[in-house]
């Protein structure tokens, strides 16, 4: 199948993008059975469509899809900025930054103590729990999507791990610098140490300028297309200009990310993108289980198996120290370090940075740990996730579901009923105010017509009574006598 693929030119291509795409699909029916996330079985279909199992994929292929992961983590980043927003970090930000503190460095500093009391050198260790600082935000936030859980459980772990890239970012920025200098003369500088720190400050004010520039090009009267456009090029371009200044392009996009929400308020785009990205991701843990070398697992050994427990120690140890320094809730102190183990994108491409700055043969040794465990950490990650949502409540179960369902529809129904109710005492007030108009304006002017003519009506019946006396004893003739009473009687006296 391989061969038969790379003897296609670019239909070649295109036909192992479906390949990896369907196998991706079809491992998570499996998986969604088994209860576990998508991530897992994402990696785990590219375990076996990679060149250790079936060998469905030519391995040039594999080599040549480095853009898919540089692509699928910028997106990634710029996902995770709307979590900076302004308004949430003002209530709660010093808190999040002191656990993020606390759970990623403390397993930093786990790890490289360990590998050196393990007799690995200094360089080694030190990149080595710079890497182990790092959580998988697209796992986490996959997991989270998939069973939809929200809360403040919740929003701690999606600001957390966006904090806990940047740490880890800038960490081993730093441990590079000190790993290259001493490599080179045995002596550290502050300068050597300094510049990349100042590199990835310039990347962060490169990102905060491109959203602000974006959300200015994006406005009520952009259609939707047209945004998308306009945040796949902002996001692309500040991904490809890092990249080519040796940068990496996750902290300018995670800032790209937080400038747009805060400069526009508007997450409309960041659903879009949650419609546009999930091939994209899928393909991204595709390759990353394709990219895993089943045979140095066993060259890793013991160092991998230890570097894979004592992350997970740090992790949370670190979650607990920091939860309990900020007087965070039961729930986090609990339950949030399960919700730290996943690991990969952000480790694999810092071990790929990291290779390059050892001596081949620790170099390979760190590439193996980091994809080796970053597999283990997929499989057993997501499902610890899952677990960590489900225990702190984030996930409602099917009843509360139905509960909010049927709570929402009465609702709406009592809404409907008063609703038509107050139309209808509205339409009856206005009819009877209309009523009440009509007798108001008619009743002065009745009034005031029998003031007039009441008075000329009681004299008129006295004195044609006075005249009827005393022309009776004359006449004797009451007939007449009536007549002319008649006849003299004024018109509008007649009752």
């Amino acid at each position: 199948m391989a061969l038969f693929l790379s003897n296609l030119g670019a239909a070649g291509i295109i036909l192992t993008i479906a390949v990896m795409l369907a196998s991706g699909f079809l491992l998570t029916r499996i998986t969604k059975r088994l209860h576990l996330p998508n991530v897992t079985g994402y990696i785990i279909a590219g375990v076996i469509i990679g060149p250790w199992c079936l060998n469905l994929v030519p391995s040039q292929y594999i080599g040549q899809m480095d853009f898919i992961t540089d692509l699928a983590l910028a997106f990634i980043a710029f996902g995770v900025g709307k979590y900076f927003k302004l308004s949430s970090l003002k209530a709660n930000g010093k808190k999040m930054v002191i656990l993020t503190l606390f759970e990623s460095l403390t397993a930093g500093i786990f790890i490289t103590i360990v590998m050196l009391i393990m007799g690995l050198s200094l360089s080694f260790s030190l990149l080595l729990g710079a890497i182990g600082c790092a959580t998988a935000p697209a796992s986490t936030i996959m997991t989270i999507r998939q069973y939809k859980a929200k809360g403040p459980f919740v929003d701690t772990i999606l600001q957390v791990v966006a904090l806990d890239d940047a740490v880890s970012l800038i960490a081993f920025s730093v441990c590079a610098a000190f790993v290259q200098a001493s490599s080179s003369n045995g002596s550290v500088t502050v300068s050597q140490i300094a510049f990349p720190v100042l590199f990835n400050l310039l990347a962060l004010a490169l990102g905060g300028l491109s959203g602000v520039v974006l959300s200015r090009l994006i406005h009520k009267r952009r259609s939707k297309d047209h945004s998308l456009v306009l945040a796949c090029v902002t996001i692309m371009g500040v991904a490809g200009i890092c990249t080519s200044l040796n940068v990496s392009p996750l902290l300018a996009c995670m800032a790209s990310g937080a400038a747009y929400i805060n400069a526009s308020g508007n997450k409309h785009l960041f659903k879009q993108l949650n419609q546009f990205t999930p091939p994209l991701l899928v393909m991204f843990f595709v390759l990353s289980g394709m990219r895993l070398s089943i045979p140095s697992l066993a060259a890793a050994g013991v160092i991998g198996i230890v570097y894979f427990l004592v992350r997970i120690a740090g992790k949370y140890t670190g979650s607990a120290l920091g939860a309990a320094v900020t007087h965070a809730s039961p729930e986090i102190r609990r339950y949030f370090g399960l919700a730290l183990i996943p690991q990969a994108g952000v480790s694999i491409g810092l071990a790929v940075l990291g290779q390059r700055m050892l001596p081949a043969e620790s170099g390979q040794l760190l590439s193996t740990i980091i994809l080796s465990s970053g597999l283990l950490y997929e499989m057993v990650g997501p499902a610890c996730a899952k677990a960590s949502i489900k225990l702190s409540g984030s996930v409602p179960g099917k009843a509360a579901v139905d509960k909010a369902a049927a709570g929402k529809a009465a609702a709406g129904k009592a809404a409907a009923e008063k609703a038509a109710a107050g139309k209808a005492a509205a339409e009856k007030a206005a009819a009877e105010k209309v009523i009440a108009g009509s007798s108001s304006a008619s009743g002065p002017d009745i009034a005031k017509a029998d003031g007039v003519e009441q008075p000329v009506h009681k004299a008129g019946a006295a004195a044609l009574e006075e005249q009827t006396r005393k022309k009776a004893p004359d006449t004797g003739n009451d007939t007449n006598d009536t007549v002319s009473a008649q006849q003299v009687r004024p018109r509008h006296a007649v009752v």
